[in-house]
């Protein structure tokens, strides 16, 4: 509670020598990353960012840092041929 009570979340840490206890903290801090009994951002591979007022919304690193540049849309298109009956009326 004591850590979520700020504007910000772009990270955080969590010293434990109880392993349970830190990950259940480390799940409730509202942070886009939170290391436990360490500190650092992490390679490339994993996504950083930040959560409520932290960065720019997006997370750079990893397959997520493309999100911010794409939009997801789907499209059906129905490729069956009337005039072979397939459609059902």
């Amino acid at each position: 509670q004591v850590a979520n009570d700020t504007d910000y979340g772009l990270a955080a840490s969590v010293f434990s020598r109880g392993g349970r206890s830190a990950i259940r903290a480390a799940r409730d801090i509202k942070a886009g990353t939170v290391t436990v009994n360490c500190y650092g951002e992490g390679n490339m591979a994993t996504p950083f960012g930040g959560y409520k007022q932290s960065g720019f919304g997006g997370r750079d690193n990893g397959l997520h840092a493309h999100d911010q540049y794409t939009e997801v849309k789907t499209i059906w298109i129905d490729l069956t041929d009337p005039a072979d009956g397939d459609n059902v009326a």
